[in-house]
């Protein structure tokens, strides 16, 4: 009997190959779009590329169609709120800068969606992101590894992915250049061919995080002191929600050398800035751990580090700390190091783990 496999499909160009290479390859298919939030509610109306649109659901289904499978709509919106929009806002009002797309695969994509999957007697959930998913015997572990075009891959966003998850998880597009997807969907008469690719955070416009924060979330941020690393008031700043590490533009302040937003205190209420210099880190704190290669990180080890989605990993040491946390040590300073983005950890072509990122720590570790 042919494995049954649930197939996310956006509307876009990426999961429905991936829903047709399935079929090629033997699965029994089922389609399914999820309907996440209404464009008007999250200020998107009159968009021209909204997402959870309308036209991505007659997309999905118009391929689903022509695959010959069934093609059903999941409204997740109850739970997309609960689980990334209030944590977007809430990491906001923290002073640190989230990134909602993680959120949204651990508990939307690969958390709601594959329990319906296996409760519906699905063997598998398959998507549309670029990465692999291999068994290891000799460590019994799944393991989840770089997608073969490296320009698109998409591993950094799915570190969340636990052991169980990866057990029943599909990447058909894993081996493919995305040159090849788009090649492929043409030759299948797909409606959505040559669909640009979505933003990365579906549910903010382009540019627009202060606006959806305070006139669609109702956060409110009141004006502060900049301040120097001495502590010394420089300026006033707009609210911190404006602001994030690594900001040198929109800033207002006339130093006489550019100044770079370094830090961000939300007990205090202030946005530390400084020269480029004064922006570099050589480590951090990390929290919120899943370990996907190795149990936990119970000694130091080398890895590969990413602080930040298309950001080149910079080599490090990872060594256990206090309360489940990992202290990473970088052989080279790192600029911009940022509260509430992920870390995640490489050896290779292979993810070792990862979590969210603490504080930057300057100075020797």
């Amino acid at each position: 009997m042919a494995l049954k496999a649930m197939a996310a499909m956006s509307g876009g160009v990426d999961s429905s190959v991936a829903a047709a290479l399935l079929m090629e390859s033997g699965y029994t298919v089922s389609g399914v779009t999820l309907k996440l939030f209404e464009n008007e509610d999250v200020g998107l109306d009159g968009i021209r590329h909204p997402c959870c649109s309308l036209a991505d659901i007659e997309d999905a289904r118009s391929v689903a169609g022509r695959l010959g499978i069934n093609h059903s709509v999941i409204n997740l919106g109850r739970e997309f709120r609960r689980d990334v929009i209030m944590p977007f806002a809430e990491s906001y009002k923290r002073g640190q800068t989230p990134n909602p797309c993680i959120n949204c695969n651990k508990y939307i994509k690969f958390g709601e969606l594959l329990k319906r999957a296996v409760e519906g007697g699905c063997d598998y959930i398959a998507t549309g992101h670029y990465a692999k998913v291999e068994y290891d015997a000799r460590l019994g572990r799944y393991l989840l590894k770089k997608a073969a075009d490296i320009s698109k891959d998409q591993t950094y966003m799915l570190y969340t992915l636990t052991q169980e998850q990866l057990a029943h998880t599909l990447f058909p597009l894993g081996g493919m250049q995305k040159s090849e997807v788009r090649r492929f969907a043409a030759l299948h008469g797909f409606v959505n061919a040559r669909k640009h690719d979505s933003q990365d955070i579906c549910f903010v416009k382009k540019g627009g995080y202060t606006d959806f924060l305070q006139n669609i979330m109702g956060v409110q941020s009141p004006p502060g002191n900049f301040v120097d690393p001495r502590g010394s008031v420089v300026g006033r700043h707009r609210g911190l929600i404006c602001y994030t590490v690594g900001q040198r533009k929109g800033l207002g302040l006339n130093a006489g050398i550019p100044q770079y937003v370094i830090e961000k205190d939300s007990a205090s209420n202030t946005v530390t800035v400084g020269g480029r210099d004064e922006l570099f880190f050589t480590g951090m704190e990390v929290g919120g751990l899943n370990m996907i290669s190795v149990e936990a990180v119970t000694r130091q080890m080398r890895a590969a580090v990413k602080t930040r989605y298309g950001q080149h990993e910079a080599a490090a040491a990872l060594s256990p700390s206090a309360g489940g946390k990992v202290l990473v040590t970088f052989d080279t300073p790192q600029p911009a190091i940022t509260p509430g983005q992920a870390a995640v950890f490489y050896d290779g072509d292979v993810v070792i783990g990862g979590g969210t990122i603490i504080k930057g720590i300057r100075g020797k570790m």
